[in-house]
């Protein structure tokens, strides 16, 4: 009788506990492309456009002491998401980083449709993201001197959908917002590309095929995958060899042995593919003296395609 009564007590505890204990979710899963694990506060906000009724943003980061009389290279990086997710703090670690080295260093929002979404203007999901990144290279370019920017040294590039994105926005010469400032083109003088999506759907336009649009003589880009990023490196790959083969000698591939796509998203492969794009960026005349992070206690490594 004892042990019932016990027995019966335990119950009723453990019901008690279910019903009165909160209930945890766990929280959603993130895309790789979207996944960054390195908290950084915001940037300096800025509305660059309105597009679709709706403002876009980009956050600019500064160097400590600038003096805007003597402008710096600026750097515009653009998220990943699938053309339709993330957000910017993706690139918020790279942009501290990169402005305490000296350079301006703006993460961009930009339109995104929603799934079965469609834009008025007929352009699909990926052509609305294009005509925003336009429109962001353009603001940077248009406010340099008030940024202390040199419009002439305007580096991009992005992660995967951002990546793809920063290609198309300084390659292809259509998809222009018609009520962007004219005469103001968008080249840039470099690329830092994290693992860019450049494969081409089935219903994908024209308009946003990575390798149609790669010019002769295409300005350095340092280009970074995971050797396990089954689904976006062959594009890469292509992309990368294309790029040689017309010419543009200074254009570098890096991959992370094992690691898979958004990997750039995670310590230590954040600071180590940092530390190749300051590298690289010192190489090509856009910054000075060396990388201040130490990435010598992470036993990891990148290696260079040749």
């Amino acid at each position: 009788m004892k042990v019932k009564n016990k027995m019966n007590g335990m119950v009723r505890a453990i019901i008690l506990l279910a019903v009165c204990s909160p209930v945890v979710r766990a929280a959603p899963a993130l895309d790789a492309d979207d996944r960054s694990t390195i908290a950084t506060p915001p940037g300096k906000s800025y509305v660059y456009k309105t597009s679709a009724g709706q403002p876009r943003s980009l956050e600019i980061y500064f160097p400590a002491h600038q003096d805007k009389a003597k402008p710096v290279p600026g750097v515009i990086l653009f998220h990943g998401g699938g053309w339709g997710g993330g957000d910017l703090k993706q690139f918020r670690h790279a942009c501290e980083y990169l402005a305490s080295r000296g350079l301006v260093a703006a993460t961009v929002d930009y339109r995104m449709l929603k799934r079965g979404e469609n834009s008025p203007d007929g352009l699909s999901k990926k052509e609305v993201c294009v005509v925003d990144a336009k429109s962001a290279i353009r603001w940077m370019k248009q406010h340099a001197a008030e940024l202390g920017v040199d419009p002439k040294r305007i580096i991009t590039g992005g992660g995967s959908a951002g990546g793809h994105i920063s290609i198309l926005a300084t390659t292809n010469p259509e998809l222009n917002d018609p009520q962007d400032p004219p005469g103001i083109d968008t080249s840039v003088v470099a690329y830092l590309l994290f693992n860019p999506a450049l494969a081409v759907a089935t219903n994908d336009p024209p308009s946003v095929d990575g390798l149609r649009y790669v010019p002769a003589n295409l300005p350095p880009a340092i280009i970074f995958f995971g050797t396990q990023d089954d689904k976006w490196k062959p594009a890469g790959d292509a992309w990368y060899a294309k790029v040689r083969q017309l010419g543009s000698a200074g254009t570098e591939m890096w991959v992370a042995e094992d690691q898979q796509h958004g990997f750039f998203g995670r310590q230590p492969w954040a600071d180590l593919t940092l530390t190749e794009a300051d590298r690289f960026l010192a190489q090509h005349g856009l910054l000075a003296g060396k990388s201040t992070l130490d990435t010598s206690a992470s036993g990891k490594k990148l290696t260079r395609v040749e």
